[in-house]
């Protein structure tokens, strides 16, 4: 094992005067800490460069300013939206802008003329919720709809999985407004595309200039592409996704309409200018939609078929091989699968428009899909492929570079076929999928980019991969833009004279070079500036296992492909998912999970991040992290931010004085099992509030928080005594083993009573007794990075519960079932007995689905609504504990997202308002719209806490399933008996 690697030189510093002179002429926030620079370092891509820092402008005259600015001091600029760009455009070593967090706004939308008018940092998603009550929507949707920005799409000419209906982004923006490098502002304006119709089409709307500009662009442009009209109209290949280069050829006199120079600008990747404003078309969404499925032997074969699914006028024909789907989810038999979108005026159109395409098709097996929530569920998989696809079966990496090729429709089989070979000639795999009825792949290979060799077979693969897409009439990028990844290969799709010409028209536009220099022309080699080749060369020394990455904490962190799931404004998964709560309430990246995850790498790396372990800015951006886990489900590539936090926080404080809240929360178990004793007194010094208040302070919890009640008589006391009075123990194949988690034992020992009743009823089984001495998870321990005392913890523990054989073990607290479950074999790998144990573990409706399959449950007959605990979502699942309150009768769904108390992280002082927040985005404002007589529902002890603590005076009390059905038991009919 070794240290965390340091170089000897930094990354450069701003030239001097530059910082106050930038300043001086803003009003917008500027950053240039390690903080921001290191957030900015990397996009979704395998590149990386360290930027000077970064500025947010406030509107389009700061931008203009600081173009301005950066001209004078020759510092150059890189525009940056939402970062999901995978060829490295969004990364730069001079003055990152974040376009987000002021230039965000929806300026118009004119339902009439079927037309939006918006600054860059809008998000796509966002701009359809704008214009869906008007039955309108911006065609172009990729992958990341939920995080990506309109500026960003139109730098990459995004197209999105329905082109094939409503073509790419340069077919749907009508006028932009740009600032050059130097601060001057053009007004560009379309005049060829889509009718406001959405079909592909032409109309005139007349050239756009502001001050001297001409249809073409700024001056010289005109004149340039006069003199080479042959090669521009004999130099592009023919295709509807080339996307790769500037389309000089939107400028050609013989387009209808004349010249384009909204379409040319298009895919430039910002280096000719700066969006500050966009109009763009929108199309009318179909009323109704059906997703035909087809299944196909191999992925060639449905390639081959995609094509003859065209006159069809499908909205999507979607492509992917088996090797992308972990589950089958409900697809038809075949090797590899084509979704085919159908839309309709109504369910019925839709549904046979799609049965139509079905019947046409010969395929080996297919279904139409018309359910929402099946449709959902299906295109979730084509949506996470970006990052599932960077895991292979097997665990090992897989990593962009030759992202989204794209041939002629026609050629797609035969490409993949040579494509296929061409892996295997290398060594090499990848799991192809995309846009099929375009021609367009997606794929993530498995380079190996650490070492010499590898990044050597990546080049050479790279150069043989774009001779054969170039052999079959293709384009290199087909949808994300050429960037670092491809542009140093565009002689070999073009030519040395027409890249030269690409240059030529950089140079008009940007005669300093200053605008995201190294990308499209003049390129910097694709297989310099790697992102990994900054990484420790050894994995360095962690407490975690870490099995899936082969217990590297580095390439724990590489899991991180900044896909940006994380960076979403509503939970994911249509509302039930976690990740990233506090991303959601503060809207900063430094609290995603992407965010995180670029700190931790460049920690590692040493440059911007110098002080290792003892960060101050990995702590900082850690703090509000609150380890709900949700990134552990959520991301499609399984980024565990909570099990990296608490790695983090025990080598940072390891040797040093921690925060107060470490040793009175991250201690709980300890103080709870001294408290016991003096539970009646205990309380009532804490219901004297100057007492409470000094307690808090030195305990340093927020002084708004109220000290949980202590029970005064535990749940094992109880159980014992139960026991002693009479209750028969029976065989030792007659038992059930119940956690008595520290929640339950010390804070809500009414949730074992009820659990223990259940069991009981259901089962006919006994519940044995805890051991006396007491076991504990480790939980408290693990979230506050005390991890050598939860390892000690943890191995007490096993040493003390031995349960029998073969039996399982029901947790009623999600947060300690997720702690048996996955913390406990990752924190003690090479003890068997933490393996056993995890693999026992059950929820209460999981142990009751598997021990009492023929138990008739209670009919309560009721809504319910709560939350389902972060835990249990990432972790267990919550499936088990759908279909019982469904056999109760429990109706309504539970909230997604976090209950914003999530154990420590809301009691400690300093996240009062973020834990509030988190709370106000489901959770708080279902339980206030609920109706009188709605059971509020909540395993966590937090989450019940936090209802407790923060939800409205309805008079209902948050309970535990265990508690609900076990007075749905007592009441015999499932009618409410008294509470207590």
């Amino acid at each position: 094992m070794a240290e965390l690697h340091r170089p000897h030189t930094g990354p450069p510093a701003p030239p001097t005067g530059f910082v106050a002179a930038l300043r001086a002429a803003v009003r917008g926030e500027t950053d240039f800490g390690p903080t921001a620079r290191a957030l900015t370092t990397m996009d979704a891509s395998n590149y990386r460069r360290v930027p000077l820092g970064v500025l947010a402008p406030r509107d389009a005259d700061d931008l203009a300013a600081a173009l301005t600015v950066c001209r004078e001091y020759g510092v150059p600029v890189v525009p940056r939206g939402g970062a999901t760009s995978i060829a490295g455009q969004a990364t730069g070593t001079g003055l990152v802008l974040d376009l987000t967090r002021h230039l965000n706004a929806i300026l118009d939308v004119d339902p009439a003329a079927r037309t939006a008018t918006v600054q860059p940092g809008v998000v796509l998603d966002d701009l359809r919720a704008a214009t869906a009550p008007h039955g309108l929507t911006f065609g172009p949707d990729p992958s990341t709809h939920s995080r990506c920005t309109l500026g960003g799409m139109i730098g990459n000419n995004a197209c999105g999985a329905h082109s094939v209906a409503w073509g790419t982004t340069a077919d749907n923006v009508r006028a932009l407004e740009v600032v050059r490098y130097g601060g001057e502002v053009l007004r560009l304006e379309q005049t060829r595309g889509m009718g406001p119709d959405g079909v592909r089409g032409t109309s005139a709307h007349g050239p756009g200039r502001v001050g001297d500009a001409s249809a073409h662009g700024p001056h010289g442009v005109r004149e340039l592409i006069g003199a080479h009209l042959a090669l521009l109209r004999t130099g592009y290949p023919r295709l509807p996704r080339r996307i790769s280069g500037y389309a000089l050829d939107a400028l050609l006199p013989e387009h209808p309409g004349g010249p384009d120079p909204v379409r040319a600008f298009c895919g430039s990747e910002g280096t000719l200018a700066v969006v500050t404003e966009a109009t763009v078309r929108l199309v009318e969404t179909p009323r109704a939609r059906a997703l035909a499925v087809l299944g196909y032997a191999d992925e060639a074969a449905a390639a081959e078929a995609a094509p003859g699914l065209l006159p069809f006028g499908p909205l999507t024909v979607e492509g992917m091989a088996a090797d992308l789907v972990r589950e089958p989810a409900g697809l038809p038999r075949g090797a590899a699968w084509l979704f085919v979108e159908t839309g309709g005026a109504t369910p019925a159109e839709a549904r046979a428009h799609a049965e139509r395409v079905l019947r046409s098709a010969d395929a080996v097996d297919g279904t139409v899909v018309t359910d929402p929530a099946g449709q959902r569920a299906l295109w979730r998989i084509r949506e996470d492929a970006a990052g599932t696809a960077t895991r292979m079966p097997d665990g090992s990496e897989a990593w962009p570079g030759w992202e989204d090729c794209a041939v002629p429709p026609g050629r797609l089989g035969p490409y993949l076929r040579d494509f296929r070979a061409l892996l295997a000639q290398h060594a090499l795999r990848g799991t192809p999928y995309g846009h099929f009825g375009e021609g367009c792949i997606h794929v993530r290979i498995d380079f190996d980019l650490l070492t010499p060799p590898g990044i050597a077979r990546f080049r050479a693969f790279s150069e043989e991969l774009a001779d054969l897409v170039v052999a079959h009439g293709g384009s290199l990028s087909g949808e994300h833009g050429d960037g670092q990844a491809r542009a140093e290969l565009l002689p070999r799709m073009y030519g040395d004279e027409l890249v030269a010409l690409f240059g030529a028209f950089k140079d008009l536009w940007d005669p300093d070079g200053g605008l995201n220099p190294g990308i499209l022309t003049r390129p910097a080699p694709l297989d310099t500036n790697l992102r990994f080749e900054v990484l420790p060369k050894r994995p360095v020394d962690v407490a975690f296992g870490y099995p899936q990455d082969g217990g590297d904490f580095a390439g724990a962190v590489r899991r991180c492909v900044g896909v940006a799931k994380c960076r979403t404004a509503a939970p994911p998964s249509g509302g039930t998912g976690v990740m990233c709560p506090s991303f959601r309430v503060t809207g900063e990246e430094e609290h995603s999970t992407r965010g995180r995850a670029r700190l931790l790498h460049e920690m590692l790396a040493g440059e911007v991040i110098t002080d290792g372990w003892r960060s101050t800015e990995v702590r900082d951006a850690l703090d509000l992290c609150l380890s709900c886990k949700g990134c552990r489900s959520d991301c499609p590539v399984g980024v565990d931010m909570a099990t990296y936090k608490a790695e983090f926080l025990h080598h940072h404080y390891k040797g040093r004085i921690r925060p107060a809240a470490h040793y009175a929360l991250g201690r709980l178990p300890r103080w709870l099992r001294l408290a016991a004793p003096f539970a009646r007194p205990l309380n009532a010094l804490a219901r004297v509030r100057p007492l409470a208040a000094l307690a808090k302070r030195l305990a340093g919890i927020a002084p708004e928080r109220t000290i949980p009640v202590l029970a005064t008589e535990t749940y094992s006391r109880w159980l014992r005594t139960r026991r002693d009075r009479g209750t028969r123990l029976l065989s030792s194949g007659r038992v059930v083993h119940l956690w008595a988690d520290t929640f339950t034992e010390y804070l809500s020992p009414q949730v074992g009573r009820a659990a223990v009743r259940v069991l009981e009823e259901a089962t006919g089984r006994t519940v044995l007794p805890p051991p006396p001495a007491g076991v504990c998870c480790g939980l408290t321990y693990v979230s506050t990075g005390q991890l050598d005392a939860a390892r000690r913890v943890m191995r007490r523990t096993l040493d003390r519960f031995a349960p029998l054989p073969g039996h399982p073990v029901v947790v009623l607290e999600p947060s300690c079932a997720a702690t048996l479950r996955t913390d406990l074999p990752e924190l003690l790998p090479d003890d068997p007995r933490a393996a056993e144990l995890a693999a026992r573990v059950r929820t209460l409706a999981q142990y009751l689905e598997e021990y009492a399959p023929d138990w008739t449950p209670p009919r309560l007959d009721r809504p319910v609504v709560g939350q389902t605990h972060c835990h249990q979502h990432a972790v267990l699942g919550d499936a088990a504990e759908r279909r019982l309150r469904e056999r109760l009768g429990l109706t309504g769904e539970l909230s997604g997202g976090c209950c914003g108390l999530a154990g420590n992280f809301g009691f400690e002082k300093g996240h009062w308002e973020v834990s509030v927040a988190c709370a106000e985005e489901r959770l708080l404002p279902a339980v206030r719209e609920s109706e009188p007589g709605t059971e509020l529902l909540a395993d966590g002890f937090s989450c019940r806490t936090q209802l407790d603590q923060l939800g409205p005076p309805t008079g209902r009390r948050a309970r535990h399933l265990a508690e609900v059905i076990a007075e749905g038991l007592e009441g015999g009919d499932g009618e409410r008996s008294s509470r207590r």
